[in-house]
């Protein structure tokens, strides 16, 4: 597996301009890298990332159990076999991605500890100008670049969203946040409150259930949640007939892909059987008499937010044993000894663990100019959902919602590969998103429609994000079985690009 090498900060001086600078070494900058050696092998690149090593969440978060909570068969890259089982461990996944590292020779090209703080277009130059500070020196260091790739992901790695509740300066244990896991949190005979239910509750309650006096999560309402085994069975047949792994590889994609989209649909279509058959599918996984419906029956419509999946139902296993409980209830206030809910139950902790999302990272919190003109990404329109209305040689990687985020990053590479040999082609230096004339009476709405998908980490930011149009090409689309084919012959001299 790659590590952290002297390289990376030996040759920084020498870099100066890029054809391209790819932001982020995780999994969607390190697929870049991967994908402008291969489609454009003549273009030089850099990856720039302010951690210490590539992974990007897979590093960041350290937590007990953390692992992912889609399959790794799409999960992982098309290109890039996934031999484990369907949901891996942090660490896994960080084994995979630098076996592609290594595999592909990306670690000359990526510079860690480097942190972006400014990014600058000139039309005149036809440059960004990118500033940064190395997170080990202090030093400043400057790049120039035809394109940025904006691979960082969508969320800040410094710190988690906590919401501030009423007396929380009172509570006298410890409050910790997970995207904040300290190495010396004792929980042994400890009583531990875990506030929220979605996937990041549900893989730490597990892992830690055991070492705990007891644990609750509190929910303020439930989650939908998938249980399977941790294990796919074609892939265990096809390993057992010896099928080479790349054909194994793309044979489960396929079919985990076929049934995502079925249940997408149904989801859709059939939103109360899709419901009864979530919830009715764990009733036999808890304890007899167990209130399903209050604490595992969202009101939500399923797949409008995430579901979050249970490998081998190990949640529920802790409820059963009597290692953890779940309280549906409101926080009213934190108290010395636990938290006051407002049915008038207390519930007394030791430790309360927030685990309530995180903050949208809007362009990696760097601060952009056009043309000396600060950027507001709010004022834009997006193309396709990978470039913005105004803001030229730029694109930016947002994955799916109801499936794994990696699919659409390898879309998005090659659209990206493609528009840059475009340009090449045409002897463009420049290419912007502009509406056209048929497109200034269009009706503009929301990044993301609520009614759609409405997760709170996109609810509270949505205000900072581009707008979207009523049609194509102008939309975030979320359904990658049609953006397969819709990216891969998207037209580029349709007149939405201007190229210059």
């Amino acid at each position: 597996m790659s590590q952290v090498t002297e390289t990376a900060t030996e040759v920084t001086a020498d870099i100066g301009h890029v054809d391209v600078l790819v932001v982020g070494a995780g999994i969607s900058g390190i697929g870049a890298a991967y994908h402008l050696l291969e489609q454009q092998p003549d273009k030089s690149f850099v990856v720039l990332d302010a951690l210490e090593t590539f992974g990007g969440t897979w590093w960041t978060h350290r937590y007990p159990g953390v692992r992912s909570d889609s399959d790794l068969f799409t999960f992982g890259y098309r290109f890039k076999p996934w031999r484990g089982t369907p949901i891996a461990t942090a660490q896994e996944i960080l084994s995979y991605l630098g076996e592609v590292i290594d595999e592909n020779d990306i670690d000359r090209h990526i510079r860690y500890q480097h942190r972006i703080l400014e990014a600058h277009w000139s039309t005149d130059d036809r440059l960004w100008s990118i500033v940064a500070i190395r997170t080990d020196t202090g030093e400043e260091v400057r790049f120039t670049a035809g394109f940025v790739w904006m691979c960082q992901g969508y969320y800040r790695h410094g710190e988690g969203y906590t919401p501030e509740w009423p007396a929380m300066v009172d509570f006298g244990g410890r409050i910790v946040h997970p995207q904040q896991w300290p190495d010396d949190l004792e929980l042994a005979e400890q009583k531990v409150v875990v506030i929220g239910s979605g996937a990041t509750a549900a893989t730490l309650i597990p892992a830690i259930a055991r070492e705990c006096g007891h644990i609750t999560m509190l929910q303020r309402s439930p989650t939908f949640f998938v249980v399977r085994p941790n294990s796919n069975e074609l892939a265990d047949t096809l390993r057992d007939l010896d099928i080479p792994d790349e054909w194994t590889h793309e044979i489960v994609r396929r079919k985990i892909l076929k049934d995502q989209e079925a249940i997408t649909k149904m989801s859709f279509e059939s939103p109360e059987l899709l419901r009864a058959f979530l919830v009715d599918t764990i009733r036999g996984l808890l304890p007899e008499g167990f209130d399903v419906d209050r604490h595992f029956n969202p009101t939500y419509r399923p797949w409008q937010q995430r579901l979050a999946v249970l490998p081998d139902g190990d949640l529920f296993e802790a409820i059963r044993e009597g290692q953890a409980s779940v309280v549906t209830d409101q926080i009213e206030r934190f108290t010395p000894t636990g938290i006051q809910l407002e049915s008038g139950d207390h519930l007394d902790a030791d430790v309360i663990i927030t685990a309530t999302g995180f903050d949208l990272a809007v362009l990696g919190d760097i601060a952009f100019t056009i043309d000396g003109e600060p950027l507001t990404l709010s004022d834009t329109v997006t193309y396709r959902g990978i470039m913005f209305t105004g803001v030229p040689n730029l694109a930016y990687v947002f994955g799916y919602f109801r499936a794994s985020w990696t699919l659409r990053a390898d879309l998005i590479a090659d659209f990206v590969c493609r528009l840059l040999g475009h340009m090449d082609e045409c002897g463009a230096t420049m290419v912007t998103p502009m509406l056209r004339p048929e497109d200034a009476d269009m009706a503009l709405g929301p990044w993301v429609d609520p009614e759609n998908f409405n997760p709170g980490y996109l609810t509270r930011s949505m205000h900072l994000m581009p707008q979207q149009g009523d049609c194509e090409p102008w939309q975030m689309l979320h359904d990658y079985t049609v953006e397969r084919d819709l990216l891969a012959a998207a037209a580029l001299d349709d007149g939405t690009l201007e190229l210059k």
